[in-house]
């Protein structure tokens, strides 16, 4: 009884290793089909880039913020002081950008047909380390309202920084652009995301079926399932025929 649970035992582990040769050159054997799979896959990409999403266009301004120490009696002078509490003090501005009455201000003044949340959605406000440098960037569909929109939260966030903070005063580093190509969607990007896409889903679905078909197609699948050694082989029909022709 040991005996036979053993040779059970053994079989089961023989049907459960995966041959990692096996598997490579099962996929070779299905080169085709993996190509054929990455090639699907890169032209519903594009097909998806190009007809069912739309184009947005980013348009991008920034603005330049200096807080001053009040002890500070020489207008003209910017202390490392200075410097620092402006520093610390560029996280407060971010969040004054997209402030309810900053995205207000800017739908009032455009007419927008949005509420604040939408509006917030399309901005996005970065700070490079080390600087006081805020820029806006304002994405949508329409690229001359992307640039209108970043323009004019430009100037209400400016407005309501020197309001709340008690600054002197907000300077523009640069207006809006006009963006003349879009940012989204990246079709290079999608392009190879859908070869990679149809390369993984179709290798994995022909390692699954290799793994999956437990036929015996040779003697070494003989030996590996039911762990006896072959004898001998049996040619087909087929074998014999073409070698009593070629005699």
């Amino acid at each position: 009884m040991e005996e036979e649970f053993s040779v059970t035992k053994q079989r089961a582990a023989n049907i459960d290793e995966i041959d990692l040769g096996e598997l490579l050159f099962e996929l070779w054997l299905n080169k085709l089909e993996i190509i054929l799979a990455m090639a699907f896959g890169a032209v519903a990409a594009f097909f998806l880039s190009t007809v069912i999403m739309t184009p947005k266009y980013t348009s991008q301004t920034s603005l330049y913020v200096l807080a001053k120490q009040e002890a500070n009696t020489n207008a003209n002078t910017i202390t490392t002081a200075d410097l620092s509490v402006g520093t610390q003090l560029t996280n407060d501005y971010q969040v004054l950008m997209t402030s309810r009455p900053v995205l207000e201000q800017t739908i009032a003044e455009l007419g927008l047909d949005m509420t604040t949340e939408e509006l917030a959605d399309m901005v996005k406000v970065t700070n490079d380390s080390n600087t006081r440098i805020l820029k806006i960037e304002v994405t949508n569909e329409d690229p001359q309202l992307a640039r209108n929109i970043a323009d004019t939260l430009r100037t209400a966030v400016s407005e309501q920084i020197i309001s709340v903070m008690n600054i002197d005063a907000v300077n523009t580093v640069e207006d809006a652009s006009m963006p003349l190509k879009p940012s989204s969607p990246n079709k290079k990007r999608n392009i190879l995301i859908g070869l990679m896409a149809g390369f993984v889903l179709s290798a994995g679905l022909i390692v699954l079926r290799s793994i999956m078909d437990d036929t015996v197609k040779n003697s070494d699948d003989v030996e590996r399932y039911l762990g006896v050694p072959v004898m001998g082989m049996i040619p087909d029909s087929e074998s014999v025929d073409i070698a009593k022709e070629k005699r």
